[in-house]
Order: C-alpha cells, then sequence, then structure tokens
C-alpha cells in the first residue's frame, strides 16, 4: 500500500477524492486546515469501510507547515506515490475595482504558492522513486474568468494551470505525471465562502446539461489520472462543468 496526500480533505471535493482513492486501495494522507473534526470524520470512515487513512494538519499558506505536514508523512512506512492539490480559498463575491491587495495575495499565496510548494516536496519525494503522479484541482474559472464575482479567484487557478503543464513536461522524463482537473459548478461548501451557497441552483439552467456537478464525479476523475489506467496522460486537463 501507498500513500495518497490529498490536501484540503476534510469537506467537498477533497473529502469525496480521499474516500474515492481509499476504496482504491491507496492509504490516504487527508490534509487539512481548520476542520479537524471533520478530517477526523473522513478517516474514520475510510476505516469503517476497511481503508486505511490519516490526518494531517497544515495550513498549505505557510512553507514551514508544508515542511511539516511532508516531514510528517516521511514518518510512514509507505512511499507516497499520489498528491492531489485540492485545498484553496476564494472570498465574497465582487468586482475588480472592490479587490483589495490583502485579499489577492492570500487568495494567490494558498492556491498558488501553497500549490507549488506541495509540489516541490512531493517530487523530491516521488524523483527516487522513479514514480509518481498529481493532480491539481483548477477550476472552470480559469477559462471563464469569473467577472463580477472573483477573477482573483479565476486568476489564481490561470496560475495553477500553468504549473500544472510546465511541471509535467519538466518531471515527464523521470516517471512522474502531473495532470489536472477543472471542475465548474458543483455542489460543495466553497460557494457559501463566496457569499452565494445556492449559487449552482441559481446557474444550473445556463449549463449545456442544465445540472450542478457532484464532489463524487470530480473525485472519479481524479482517481483516473492518478491510476495506472492514465499512465500515458501528463500535462492534461479534464474538464467537469456540464458542458460550460
Amino acid at each position: 500500500m501507498a500513500i495518497a496526500l490529498v490536501t484540503g480533505a476534510s469537506r467537498g471535493i477533497g473529502r469525496a477524492t480521499a474516500l474515492q482513492l481509499a476504496q482504491e486501495g491507496y492509504r490516504v494522507a487527508l490534509n487539512y486546515h481548520t476542520h479537524a473534526q471533520a478530517a477526523q470524520e473522513v478517516v474514520e470512515q475510510i476505516q469503517r469501510s476497511g481503508g486505511d487513512a490519516f490526518a494531517v494538519q497544515a495550513d498549505i499558506a505557510d512553507e514551514s507547515q508544508v515542511m511539516q505536514m511532508f516531514a510528517r508523512i516521511d514518518k510512514e512506512a509507505q512511499p507516497l506515490v499520489a498528491l492531489v492539490n485540492n485545498a484553496g480559498i476564494l472570498f465574497t463575491q465582487c468586482r475588480v475595482e472592490a479587490l483589495s491587495a490583502q485579499r489577492i495575495n492570500q487568495v494567490l499565496t494558498t492556491n498558488v504558492t501553497g500549490t507549488f510548494l506541495c509540489c516541490r516536496e512531493a517530487i523530491k519525494r516521488m524523483v527516487p522513486h522513479q514514480r509518481g503522479a498529481i493532480v491539481n484541482v483548477s477550476s472552470a474559472a480559469a477559462r471563464l474568468g469569473s467577472p463580477g464575482e472573483y477573477v482573483d479567484y479565476a486568476a489564481s487557478k490561470g496560475a495553477v494551470d500553468t504549473l500544472t503543464t510546465g511541471l509535467a513536461l519538466e518531471v515527464a522524463a523521470q516517471g512522474i505525471r502531473v495532470n489536472g482537473v477543472r471542475p465548474g459548478f458543483i455542489y460543495t461548501e466553497m460557494h457559501a465562502s463566496g457569499g452565494e451557497a445556492g449559487r449552482v441552483d441559481r446557474v444550473k439552467s445556463q449549463l449545456p446539461m442544465r445540472r450542478g456537478g457532484q464532489p463524487e464525479e470530480v473525485a472519479q476523475a481524479i482517481a483516473w489520472l492518478l491510476s495506472d489506467k492514465a499512465s500515458y496522460v501528463t500535462g492534461s486537463f479534464i474538464d467537469l462543468a456540464g458542458g460550460k
């Protein structure tokens, strides 16, 4: 059994991904920032189903905490072979002229710098084994821009897409694959963070498929990209946005 690290795994897409990867035989390291009880509940759910998991706290925006998280994983007997960079933040919907430098920097530090740091530390551990897979959770916002809502978040996910492309090319010859998923309107708690918990229901009629997506649908795509079934796939993106 090998370890898969999922950041932001206490809820939403991260939670669904942790549960899916446990079913597929990984030992799951569930990263969380503040929702300790929720993360522990996911661990216990995995264990009740016969899987194996443990929780590890870290704010990925803080380099020292990222280092401590990977040091904690290093203490386990199994190698780290998979990383899902799912942790991310957004703030209340607003137009660009209302953005503060503090908000912009906070979004970029977590969503971009944090993702870079986790990739950096994972690659260090995968290169000696010439084996590993990373999936970066981006957003359809990277393509659509989120005008009038959160262009700062969209821009951060655009940076994650560029990281995915560049890193995939950088480590391909070392047996490490890097891909991305771009979820669209998925039923998760993140919309409440943007100030509109019912956002998916508001916009779903505008989507070609006329419905929002479920976290489990994204998790299944992530699991496929990490698996040997996707062994010839790197530098690619799967859009999960109902045709948007």
